[in-house]
């Protein structure tokens, strides 16, 4: 159920800013509201709660977020007081983002690698990698695991590429056992 709700409130929002022209300022405004709704649970316990009329809920939300949002986004968030939606705002959120993201084409790459990649390294990377795919922009994620000893380990979406030393010698270790000497 919660899913329905996160698509079907999260599309209005994405038609809201694609009707406005303001898909940037949305995007990049939700983007700030979730870590700000994570960082602080009581914000949505205090919208949750059932003995606080909708309209001191609404009146809460324009004293925290008028004039810090666009007009739109601040309807938005009185749609969900007002139809009791709080607990799935940062669900609505983090889909409108995504659909944002597949609208735009960014992708998020997650590379693992043996040892930090210089910046040098990471910019070939991430331009090879816009060449061979149809995103058109990356969010860059990178971490180091010495376990790899080599090579490294590249994820977009549901797709991997390894190419660490670590699965080549597994790989191998495989292969060799599976041979029968005769």
């Amino acid at each position: 159920m919660a899913k329905l709700v996160s698509k079907v409130y999260g599309d209005a929002l994405f038609e809201t800013a694609l009707e406005t022209g303001k898909m940037d300022t949305l995007y990049e405004e939700a983007s700030a509201l979730v870590p700000i709704l994570l960082e602080n649970p009581e914000l949505l316990t205090l919208l949750g709660n059932p003995q606080i009329v909708k309209e001191e809920k609404i009146a809460i939300i324009h004293q925290v977020f008028d004039h810090k949002v666009a007009e739109e986004l601040m309807s938005f968030l009185s749609i969900i007081v007002e139809k009791d939606r709080q607990s799935d705002m940062i669900a609505i959120f983090q889909y409108f983002i995504a659909r944002v993201k597949e609208y735009k084409r960014i992708g998020a790459v997650y590379v693992t690698s043996a040892v930090e990649l210089k910046s040098d390294q990471k910019a070939s990377l991430e331009k090879k990698l816009l060449e061979t795919t149809s995103y058109a922009e990356f969010e860059m994620h990178y971490e180091t695991d010495p376990s790899l000893l080599g090579g490294m380990v590249v994820r977009i979406g549901d797709h991997v590429v390894d190419s660490s030393i670590k699965t080549r010698l597994y790989e191998l270790k495989k292969e060799l056992s599976s041979l029968q000497l005769a």
